[in-house]
C-alpha cells in the first residue's frame, strides 16, 4: 500500500528546507565577509553586509525554485527500439 502524504505537509517540509538553507547561505556569507573584510578591506563594514545580503539572495531563489516546481520525480528514460518489421 501506498503511503500517502498530506499537501500540509509537504508545505511544512518546503518551508523547512527553506529556512534551513536560506539561514546556512546567510551564515556562510557573513562569515566569508568577515574573512574578507578582516584580510582585505581593513575592517570595513560593506563586505559583512554584501556578504549577507548575497546569501540572502542565494536562499531567496532557491526557495522560489522549490516552491514554484509543484513534486520532484525521479526517474529513468528507457529508449526501446523496434526491429524493422518488413
Amino acid at each position: 500500500m501506498a503511503s500517502h502524504s498530506r499537501s500540509e505537509d509537504e508545505l511544512g517540509r518546503k518551508w523547512d528546507r527553506c529556512l534551513s538553507d536560506t539561514g546556512i547561505k546567510i551564515a556562510s556569507g557573513l562569515g566569508l565577509g568577515i574573512v574578507f573584510s578582516v584580510v582585505f578591506f581593513r575592517r570595513r563594514p560593506w563586505p559583512v553586509a554584501f556578504g549577507a545580503g548575497v546569501g540572502l539572495g542565494m536562499g531567496y531563489a532557491n526557495c522560489q525554485n522549490d516552491f514554484q516546481r509543484p513534486f520532484r520525480l525521479s526517474g529513468k528514460l528507457i529508449k526501446v527500439h523496434e526491429p524493422n518489421s518488413s
